[in-house]
């Protein structure tokens, strides 16, 4: 028993994963998140400064919003993104904001920080192909059904509804 103790917890320690991790962009020497984070990470810290004016001063269409449907039940959202990357900064808290107008429960947002070699820390990323950032991965029953790379082909609001309408 006390074995199967001790290997639950390196088991544990092993495949547990730091969440909000902050380390020095060696770059800029600014602060960067990398690995799974929460929004609060990028909306409470040393980063709110261009979350909150981005999510706060963005227009939403909510004529196409009115027709876009999402099912909490089965669709989830992995968002990929770099806090040092200008794209990132300016098209995920709007993109929080369409989710937050939705009704999108965050329960069902997974946010991974990558450094500028789009590298997740401990989190393995190789799966998801990611080329430029930020990219908005949109799934239905765990299966991807589209991503917005980058920036919106159109919009945030209508790519997003054309993924979701997409047969």
């Amino acid at each position: 028993m006390k074995n199967l103790f001790i290997l639950f917890f390196f088991s544990l320690v092993t495949f547990a994963q730091t969440t909000n991790q902050c380390v020095l962009d060696q770059k800029s020497g600014k602060p960067m998140l990398v690995g799974i984070c929460s929004r609060e990470a990028i909306q409470d810290s040393s980063f709110a400064w261009w979350f909150n004016p981005e999510y706060e001063n963005y227009e939403l269409d909510k004529e196409t919003l009115s027709h876009v449907k999402m099912d909490n039940e089965f669709h989830s959202i992995t968002i990929v993104m770099g806090t040092w990357c200008s794209d990132s900064r300016r098209e995920v808290p709007r993109f929080y904001k369409i989710l937050d107008s939705l009704n999108f429960p965050s329960a069902k947002v997974k946010l991974i920080m990558v450094d500028r070699k789009k590298e997740a820390a401990e989190v393995n990323i190789a799966s998801l192909n990611i080329e430029l950032v930020p990219t908005m991965i949109i799934y239905n029953d765990g299966l991807e059904i589209g991503r917005i790379v980058e920036t919106p082909k159109e919009t945030l609001e209508k790519d997003l509804a054309a993924i979701l309408t997409k047969k």
